[in-house]
């Protein structure tokens, strides 16, 4: 019997690999003579360079730059091979880097920093997850950083901040890094959010980041004369496109000033790892995230795994920290869920306990399968 691994972290407790560490334990120690293989996953959020380049044999790449509130840090990206890149851009412009956001003046400068030095390896190719920002400015400060000038009403520069998205009047692209206009941007992108209003980047993303309600209004309404410049600038509107609004509009500012094109993360990913050809000869395949509820049919790795295994006619069967409501939806691309938390406790409890969790849950689901396997002799 030949067995895949491929999950999510547990966010902020188990990592995709420590995961597939006590999935292959617990399948191990019930059937010893299984192959089983692994696969480090994430759905184009913070830590998908770090795995892709692991797993694929590129090199890492750290840089001088800056965080969302310009503060001077390292950030790290990856080189697949000589003309691809692949950039994280919470490893510049992160919600974690900031001690104390100020969802105001946090920008992506330090991003556009990251794609600058990508350009200047030579990359041709660019993968971009956009996953756990602390910003939402439209994606101006990673357009500053590559020659772009937002200017006011009296053709003064103004600094690339959401603060001052209400004032911007004119786009000046005469210093635009024309590498821009020959390189392919691919953004990982695991939500449908368009840039702006009930359901957009602020509304939706804004809290998180330390936007209180006042702010959100403003930010809304600064997104909202952004994309006004931009159409007329440009003469389109991307301010409707589904994932135009992710990373607090970053990715309607990659498609608008890159010509990027939104892609489902948890797909770029495992199409990246050519994950098709390297299950095509297993029996099972085994995923899993923190949570499993009907959202996560919307670009998360479960579901991204398990229609791959369906194509193929491979079960699959998923481990979750906690199974929420509404689970049916997700039934329809996986075959089996079991959770890893069968008994009551603290949130604290649940990620203390994560490691054995696993890898009891993993025992269960594999002493099931003997049991049937037994029945199925008779």
């Amino acid at each position: 019997m030949k067995i895949m691994i491929a999950s999510d972290s547990y966010k902020g407790s188990l990592s995709s690999k420590e995961v597939a560490h006590y999935i292959k334990k617990g399948i191990l120690d019930v059937f010893p003579h299984c192959q089983v293989d692994q696969i480090m996953i994430g759905d184009g959020g913070e830590g998908t360079a770090f795995s892709i380049i692991e797993q694929t044999g590129g090199r890492l790449i750290t840089i001088n730059t800056y965080n969302a509130l310009n503060q001077p840090i390292k950030a790290t990206y990856g080189l697949l091979k000589k003309d691809c890149a692949i950039i994280d851009m919470a490893s510049a412009s992160g919600l974690t880097l900031v001690k104390e956001n100020n969802v105001l003046k946090a920008n992506t400068y330090g991003t556009g920093l990251l794609i600058k030095d990508a350009l200047n390896q030579g990359c041709k190719t660019i993968y971009l997850g956009i996953g756990g920002s602390a910003t939402n400015d439209g994606g101006i400060g990673m357009a500053h950083a590559l020659g772009i000038r937002f200017l006011d009403c009296h053709q003064e520069e103004l600094e690339p901040i959401p603060l001052n998205l209400p004032l911007i009047e004119t786009i000046d692209m005469e210093n635009f890094d024309q590498r821009v206009f020959n390189t392919q941007f691919i953004i990982m992108c695991d939500v449908s959010n368009p840039l702006c209003g009930p359901q957009g980047a602020s509304a939706i993303f804004g809290p998180q980041k330390g936007a209180k309600c006042q702010d959100i209004k403003f930010l809304d309404q600064g997104l909202q004369h952004l994309a006004n410049v931009v159409k007329k600038t440009f003469h389109q509107n991307y301010q409707d496109l589904p994932g135009a609004g992710a990373a607090g509009g970053l990715g309607f500012g990659l498609v608008a000033f890159c010509h990027g094109q939104l892609h489902s993360g948890i797909e770029t990913i495992l199409k990246i790892l050519d994950f098709e050809d390297k299950i095509k000869d297993c029996d099972l395949v085994i995923t899993g995230e923190g949570c499993l509820d009907y959202q996560s049919i919307y670009g998360k790795v479960p579901i991204g795994v398990a229609s791959i295994a369906k194509k193929l006619n491979i079960p699959t069967i998923a481990i979750a920290g906690s199974i929420g409501e509404e689970i049916e939806p997700v039934y329809q691309y996986l075959d089996a869920i079991e959770s890893s938390v069968v008994r009551p406790g603290s949130l604290s409890d649940a990620i203390n306990q994560a490691s054995n969790n696993v890898y009891q849950a993993t025992i269960r689901i594999m002493k099931s399968m003997a049991l049937g396997m037994t029945l199925t002799k008779k």
